[in-house]
């Protein structure tokens, strides 16, 4: 129970990085929907950040998870570890800048954006920073250091968010009284002032790892490094795979769709998937405490029977996330500028595939901890090609709803594929019942919400919250243990 209890502390603590940052980060999007000269250039920042959402994971190549395997069997020779992979890293994103450098006025012209080859520059050097820095924010999390984490990642944010603020609302304020001020500014560069301006929040929050920067004073040892590569070279192609059915809907779409009409149901897709990411929020707070917890407390006698629980615990409360932003989504629809709401109808579909991520992601652990992590390789190539299938085939004639229809099938195709194969490989008594029975009252009240319509928004919103708060007495009834557990340990 001491461990469920650090797992609780700690998703707390990563949940307040998370959930409060990726909060405060929504921010940017009523601003760019709002203040962006056309849904065509929001467009062009999708597809961008898809790419370098995309290299991050070639970048860091699985050494996330690979240093938290090693680490843990390691732990007297931790640093060893710790410095040997980010060294690793390290190498590969200067190589990876450097080549950038020299070849980025034919790599924008491949992308599209061969007038604007200083967004592959800037975007490169960012992504560079943000894969040397998911090693050293791993260190934090082994360390069990999770407020230094947490403040590392809501200061990124908080500086994001105030530059942004000025470029997009003061400067142009400003220069309705004064024309002359602030010369460099123009609205057809908004594009670009996004990139640099994460560019100029994420260097420097690299200067805060200066402590654990100097454990690369430690060397590399190339004996683990093969050790390592043996390792995390299933991980990062399970890691592409993982990352193409996220983004490849987003990357595909322009050569699928070219020109501004692409850019423009990008743009809208973009914009509105947004309001689905509460449940990468829940997800990744969920994983940040939650891998090295698995990792950590894997040779207990009770492990399973946690992992278990967790999986019934993590789909009670993500399905009442979905329906809480299916209850409340006439309000939450002014996040975005009208232009965009006609891709709201995607927001249950894209809410969904992200649920099964995360029980694909909990499913997931079988193969990690039996170092069969090839498995997963073949889970995730096999949901991505479910995606990019439906994409090609379907985005002609339904646009960025086929987008959705593809991400939720190929989530959907791993997280059964792995809980079959799981089965006989590393079999883990989840509560298969419990859970389905859950998944079917929140169905069962989404389509209640969806149908209801009394013409009267606050009826609609007042009928919704009810139907909101049955599921949570369902839902509290079926795990009163559990609540009167929590309850005693507030009162305390």
């Amino acid at each position: 129970m001491s461990s469920l209890k650090k797992l609780l502390s700690d998703s707390m603590i990563y949940g307040l990085s998370s959930i409060v940052g990726r909060f405060l980060n929504y921010l940017l999007v009523p601003l760019y929907t709002y203040t962006l000269v056309s849904s065509g250039n929001y467009g062009v920042v999708t597809n961008v950040y898809a790419y370098t959402a995309l290299l991050l994971v070639l970048l860091t190549f699985g050494m996330e998870t690979t240093f938290f395997y090693f680490a843990n069997n390691n732990k007297d020779n931790h640093q060893k570890v710790f410095s040997t992979s980010l060294y690793m890293v390290g190498s590969v994103c200067v190589c990876f800048l450097a080549l950038v450098m020299v070849f980025s006025t034919s790599i924008s012209s491949t992308l599209g954006y061969n007038e604007h080859p200083e967004y592959i520059r800037i975007m490169a050097t960012v992504v560079s920073f943000d894969a040397f820095q998911a090693i050293l924010f791993a260190y934090l999390r082994f360390q069990g250091r999770a407020w230094k984490f947490a403040a590392l990642k809501l200061l990124f944010i908080v500086m994001n968010i105030g530059i942004n603020l000025f470029v997009f609302i003061t400067i142009p304020h400003i220069k309705v009284s004064n024309p002359d001020a602030f010369n460099w500014y123009t609205p057809e560069k908004q594009v670009y002032y996004i990139f640099l301006i994460n560019l100029l929040c994420t260097a420097p929050i690299t200067l805060a790892f200066l402590p654990e920067i100097r454990c690369m004073r430690h060397g590399i040892d190339f004996s683990l490094v093969k050790q390592m590569l043996r390792y995390t070279w299933p991980l990062l192609i399970l890691g592409l795979a993982g990352i193409l059915n996220q983004v490849a809907d987003k990357i595909c779409f322009r050569f699928i769709m070219p020109g501004t009409e692409g850019d423009a149901q990008l743009g809208i897709y973009g914009a509105c998937v947004k309001i689905a990411m509460i449940m990468a929020m829940i997800t990744q707070a969920f994983r940040y405490a939650y891998e090295p917890f698995v990792f950590g407390n894997q040779r207990n006698s009770d492990s399973k029977e946690m992992q278990a629980k967790v999986m019934k615990y993590f789909v009670m409360f993500t399905l009442l996330a979905f329906l809480a932003v299916t209850a409340y989504m006439d309000l939450l629809k002014f996040i975005i500028a009208d232009k965009y709401w006609d891709g709201l109808k995607a927001v249950p579909i894209v809410m969904m595939a992200e649920i099964f991520m995360g029980i694909y992601f909990n499913l997931s652990f079988w193969y990690k901890l039996l170092a069969k992590t090839w498995w997963g390789a073949i889970f995730s190539m096999t949901g991505c090609i479910v995606l990019l299938a439906i994409n090609f085939i379907f985005v002609p004639k339904y646009g960025f709803m086929a987008c959705a229809w593809g991400g939720f099938c190929g989530y959907g195709v791993c997280m059964i594929m792995s809980y079959f194969i799981g089965r006989k490989q590393y079999p883990v008594p989840y509560p298969v019942v419990g859970i389905l029975g859950y998944l079917t009252l929140a169905i069962a009240l989404f389509y209640a919400m969806s149908v209801v319509d009394t013409g009267k928004t606050w009826l609609n919103l007042a009928i919704n919250t009810l139907l909101l708060v049955a599921y949570t007495a369902v839902a509290l009834y079926n795990e009163r243990e559990l609540t009167t557990k929590v309850l005693k340990k507030i009162k305390k």
